[in-house]
């Protein structure tokens, strides 16, 4: 009855890989996912912070939802900006995206 049973062979005593070979792997997925992911996005919340703290009374900024304005006034997290004449909004500092140069507003 053998006919349909192979028989099977044993494995070597060294189980196949090394130790090196097993940990190398992982080692290298995470070097790859650490380049590729971690270290640029830590980069750039790293600048987005710096220039959340560098923010100034006149500085000129976009906000995420595309508001542009000057900021009149820094309250802690806050800031006052000034969006025309007329109206001035209260919004969190982490907000700005980006800060414009200078008369930006005016030429717009």
């Amino acid at each position: 009855m053998s006919f349909f049973i192979q028989s099977a062979h044993a494995a070597d005593a060294a189980g196949g890989a090394s130790i090196f070979g097993q940990i190398l792997l992982p080692v290298a997925f995470f070097a790859i996912f650490y380049f590729l992911v971690i270290r640029p996005q830590s980069k750039r919340t790293k600048e987005h912070r710096n220039m959340v703290n560098a923010l100034t009374v006149g500085s000129e900024v976009i906000f995420a939802g595309g508001l542009m304005g000057r900021i009149k006034n820094l309250e802690g997290d806050y800031a006052i900006v000034s969006l025309n004449n007329n109206t001035d909004i209260k919004v969190q500092r982490a907000s700005v995206i980006s800060v414009l140069p200078t008369g930006t507003i005016e030429s717009v």
